[in-house]
C-alpha cells in the first residue's frame, strides 16, 4: 500500500520542491533497535498540539521518529534527535543530512531512506515508529488517514495550514513540542532571528530596495510572491517585494513569468535559481540577459547547488548557511 500522490496545482509542485528533481525513492535500510533521545526532554508530556486533522496528543518523548515532510528530519537532527526514518526531499542523497548540517547534527546510525510524494506504508510500519512528523506536506486527508491507521501518532500541516506552506517557524514550534525539545527550538528560533538581524544592520543599503525573485525551470520561469521562505529571507534583509509581481499574486506562491513579461524580474535586485537546469541556461538566455537590472549586473543567479537548496530549505539551518552564502553575492551585486 502507498501513500497516495497529493494534488499539487500545475506547475506549483515543481516550483515548491525547487531542487526536488529526483524524487527519493526507497533507501537502505536503519538498525531496528529503539532509539534513545542524545537528552532528556525540556518540554512536558504529555502534549497536545493542533493539526489540520485536529489535536494530536503524544503521552510521552518518542524514541522512534519517522520524519517524511518537508525539513521535518532535518529539524529533529537540528534539535538533536535522530529520525529511524526520514524523506530526502532536496535530494541531498545518502542518508539526506544537508551539506550545511554541523557534523554534530549527522546519524550515528542512518536512517531508512523512505519515498517523498509517494511512501510505503507497509515500510513505515516497519519501522514500529511512536511518532511521525509530516509537519510541512500536502495537507491530503487520504495521506493522513493512512498514516493514521498505522496507530500512530501523526503531527500533519498547521491548524489552518495549506498544502506545503508551513512556515519555518511553524514547523520548528511543533516539532519542537511533540520531541520534547522547547527550550532547544526556542534557542535555533532566537539564533537565527539574530543572525538576520545582524546581516540586516551590517548592510542598511539593502533597507526599501526591491527585489525580485524567481526561478527558471526548462521551459518556463516563475516569480516568487509573498508568503514563502524565500521572500521573507529577503525582507528579513531589509528588502522590500517588487510591487510588479505582488501585484499579479494568486492564492499560489509563485507566478508564472511569460516571455513576454520579462520585464517582471526587473528591481533594484534580481534573484534567479535554476531548477533541473544548468545555470549557463539562464546566462545564455537573452531574453532574461535583456532584463534592465540584469543588464546592470544587478543580479544574482545561485547556481551553486547547495547555495541555492539553501536558500529554498526554509529550514533554521539552511536558511543560516544562506545568509553566509547569499549575503555577500547580494552585496557584490549591488555594487557593480
Amino acid at each position: 500500500m502507498r501513500f497516495p500522490r497529493p494534488r499539487a496545482r500545475g506547475s506549483l509542485l515543481a516550483l515548491l520542491l525547487g531542487a526536488v528533481l529526483v524524487l527519493a525513492g526507497c533507501g537502505s535500510s536503519a538498525e531496528q533497535s529503539a532509539t534513545e533521545p542524545a537528552t532528556p526532554a525540556s518540554g512536558q508530556f504529555p502534549v497536545t498540539i493542533p493539526t489540520a486533522f485536529g489535536d494530536v496528543t503524544i503521552a510521552q518523548q518518542p524514541k522512534r521518529v519517522v520524519a517524511l515532510g518537508w525539513g521535518d528530519a532535518e529539524v529533529a537532527l537540528t534539535l538533536g534527535v535522530q529520525p529511524v526514518g526520514a524523506a530526502d526531499w532536496l535530494p541531498i542523497g545518502g542518508d539526506g543530512v544537508a551539506p550545511w548540517m554541523p557534523q554534530d547534527k549527522h546519524y550515528t546510525t542512518a536512517p531508512t531512506m523512505l519515498g517523498t510524494l509517494e511512501v510505503s506504508a507497509e515500510q513505515v510500519a516497519a519501522l514500529n515508529p511512536d511518532l511521525i512528523l509530516d509537519t510541512r506536506a500536502s495537507g491530503d486527508k487520504a495521506r493522513y488517514d493512512q498514516l493514521a491507521a498505522l496507530g500512530v501518532p501523526v503531527l500533519s500541516i498547521p491548524a489552518g495550514g495549506e498544502a506545503y506552506a508551513t512556515t519555518w517557524q511553524q514547523q520548528l514550534d511543533m516539532i519542537g513540542k511533540a520531541l520534547g525539545r522547547t527550550a532547544e527550538a526556542e534557542q535555533v528560533r532566537n539564533d537565527l532571528d539574530a543572525k538576520f538581524q545582524q546581516a540586516a544592520d551590517a548592510h542598511p543599503e539593502f533597507t526599501g530596495k526591491t527585489v525580485a525573485v524567481g526561478a527558471k525551470m526548462a521551459t518556463s520561469y516563475g516569480a516568487y510572491v509573498n508568503g514563502g521562505a524565500r521572500i521573507e529571507f529577503m525582507e528579513r534583509l531589509g528588502f522590500a517585494q517588487s510591487p510588479a509581481v505582488q501585484a499579479l499574486a494568486g492564492k499560489d506562491f509563485y507566478i508564472t513569468v511569460s516571455p513576454e513579461r520579462m520585464d517582471l524580474f526587473n528591481a533594484d535586485l534580481t534573484v534567479i535559481s535554476p531548477i533541473g537546469i544548468d545555470a549557463s541556461q539562464i546566462d545564455s538566455d537573452p531574453l532574461f540577459q535583456a532584463v534592465p537590472s540584469v543588464k546592470a549586473g544587478h543580479v544574482v543567479v545561485l547556481s551553486d547547488k547547495t547555495i541555492s537548496q539553501a536558500f529554498a530549505s526554509a529550514t533554521p539551518l539552511g536558511l543560516s548557511y544562506a545568509i553566509d552564502k547569499v549575503v555577500p553575492m547580494i552585496t557584490e551585486a549591488l555594487a557593480r
